[in-house]
């Protein structure tokens, strides 16, 4: 008996005469077949049905004939790619000219007062930081800080650009409010079950220091990357300090009880309310911003979480629920970041996280 390296683990009879280009045969005692052994469907993460087990050509991961959407009836002729490859292949950069870009994500143009408030602020921080002394160090978040070279900014946008329209979604740096969804008077940090951290007047200064950069396209150092692997992903684009403020996870603001069965991967707790039809989820399918493409680590395991360079941390801001993403270690440059999605509820299955 023999099986298909690149099509499915199903048995099948030697052919008589010479297989299809796309189908290379291996004998069940081939040293090679034991690198297929335990391969399991990227969706259900079974191994079982082997006969509807489908390896792609590009990275050798299997799937599932019917965890597949849309499901295949069959095995397809020729090269098969899974949806993750396909969509790397798919994806149309976005163009690198800064008018589009601008326009893109709505930057304006700073006026002199806005730059005199957001260098007083930066400066303000140092002196302060400067007085305090060693036993009474604070934790304060950071401002992010912004590349210096303006051609290197807008490549940073550009990806990011790329990965909202291969998702097909907007750009929005806010929570938002949709109508038949969530309104913003259920967002209440009052309901959160047990109390929610509340951030401190100078944390929400320099979050809104970042906001305000961003409206002017200084933006943090992050550059979004297309793996075969983990989809898309962020890498930090210069070393970026601990405690800095990566981003607000942003979206469509609805309730938990509405989006049980939504097959979303990407939907962030706001509120975990002690009555559970008051609980709010952050969806940012339609509009986000990087936050989305930033994975949440595997925390089942030692090398998962040594990976983690990022903490989620929801914070009551003027009464409301916030998601910030804070670097929880120095991240280096070139270093993929990655967050406990768990937080501090673990609520989530993550063992099957990269």
């Amino acid at each position: 008996m023999s099986r298909l390296r690149r099509r499915t683990q199903a048995p099948k009879p030697i052919y008589n005469s010479q297989p299809p280009p796309t189908l290379i045969l291996l004998d069940s005692d081939s040293d090679s077949d034991s690198d297929y052994n335990g391969v399991c469907c990227e969706e259900c993460g079974s191994g079982e049905n082997g006969a509807e087990l489908l390896l792609c050509d590009d990275c050798d991961r299997g799937y599932h004939l019917y965890c597949l959407k849309p499901i295949l009836a069959k095995v397809p002729k020729g090269d098969w790619s899974c949806p993750l490859c396909s969509a790397s292949n798919n994806v149309k950069k976005f163009p690198l000219i800064q008018t589009k870009i601008v326009d893109f994500f709505r930057i304006q143009k700073p006026s002199d007062e806005v730059q005199t408030s957001i260098s007083d602020t930066r400066k303000r921080k140092k002196r302060s930081s400067s007085l305090l002394t060693p036993k009474k160090k604070s934790r304060k978040l950071l401002p992010f800080n912004p590349t210096e070279d303006h051609e290197r900014r807008l490549e940073q946008m550009a990806s990011l650009a790329t990965a909202l329209m291969a998702t097909g979604a907007q750009f929005s740096n806010e929570l938002t409010y949709v109508a038949g969804m969530a309104p913003r008077s259920a967002n209440r940090a009052a309901l959160e079950k047990g109390g929610m951290q509340v951030m401190s007047r100078e944390d929400a200064e320099t979050l809104n220091l970042c906001k305000k950069m961003m409206e002017k396209g200084e933006w943090p150092p992050l550059l979004v990357v297309f793996d075969p692997k983990e989809g898309f992903t962020v890498e930090a684009d210069k070393s970026i300090k601990d405690l800095t403020i990566i981003t607000e996870y942003v979206g469509d603001v609805d309730y938990l009880q509405n989006r049980e069965n939504d097959d979303g991967d990407s939907m962030m707790t706001l509120l975990s309310a002690d009555t559970p039809s008051q609980s709010l989820v952050v969806c940012p399918d339609k509009r986000s911003n990087i936050a989305r493409f930033i994975n949440g680590i595997n925390n089942y395991t030692p090398e998962g979480r040594k990976k983690q360079n990022l903490k989620c941390v929801r914070y009551d801001l003027g009464g409301e629920c916030k998601v910030l993403l804070i670097a929880n270690r120095d991240i280096r440059k070139g270093e993929r970041l990655y967050y406990d999605y768990n937080g501090l509820e673990h609520e989530y299955p993550t063992e099957h996280f990269v």
